[in-house]
């Protein structure tokens, strides 16, 4: 009786803790690997993520190997590698002095992330090369992740190109260092259901 109770509190253990991308992602947590995007830096990086009680995804974001004190910016992204398609701006990450950083980001981020443009509308110039509309779209799932140096000096330092992209807050930012193109399909996200 014992080994029994035993056994179905382990396998209780086990569906809490969630699946690895090799296994069944609709549970509590669905795990994936980031992969290096410049091959100077021996970076990877590991996402889980977490159903929320609140009909929302919390996505943590585990990066290591990259260059110590750095800023990166993180996307969601359309495809994992250029022209990576359209893009949604995450957040920021900071590593410390081991080339490690975390993060936490809420959202949905899952089978029905998307970006949508009924029509065009006016759209604010806040700085150079902003548009001043959009293009309409119709619904364009994103379901891959980018992880971006802010500056094209800290990609140089790195030892990656030293190439100036729109990727964050200012528009100059240096280039990509981790995604998901290891993932093969759609991308992680496509296998996170609620």
């Amino acid at each position: 009786m014992k080994s029994s109770a035993f056994a179905a509190a382990l396998l209780a253990s086990a569906a809490f803790c969630g699946p690895t991308s090799a296994q069944s992602p609709n549970q509590i947590n669905f795990t994936f690997a980031m992969v290096t995007a410049c091959t100077s830096v021996k970076a990877s990086g590991r996402v889980t993520i977490t159903h929320t009680p609140q009909l929302e995804e919390n996505m943590h974001v585990e990066v290591t190997g990259l260059p110590p004190n750095t800023d990166f910016d993180l996307f969601v992204i359309q495809v994992p590698l250029k022209p990576f398609g359209l893009a949604w701006y995450m957040g920021d990450m900071a590593t410390d002095a081991n080339g490690t950083a975390v993060a936490d980001f809420i959202g949905r981020f899952n089978i029905g992330t998307f970006i949508v443009a009924p029509g065009t509308a006016p759209a604010p110039v806040v700085l150079p090369g902003d548009a001043n509309s959009n293009p309409p779209t119709p619904p364009v799932q994103l379901y891959h992740l980018g992880l971006w140096f802010d500056s094209p000096a800290a990609a140089a330092k790195a030892g990656c190109t030293n190439t100036v992209t729109p990727f964050n807050s200012t528009h100059n930012a240096g280039v990509q260092v981790l995604n998901t193109s290891g993932f093969k399909g759609n991308g992680p996200l496509f296998f996170v259901h609620r």
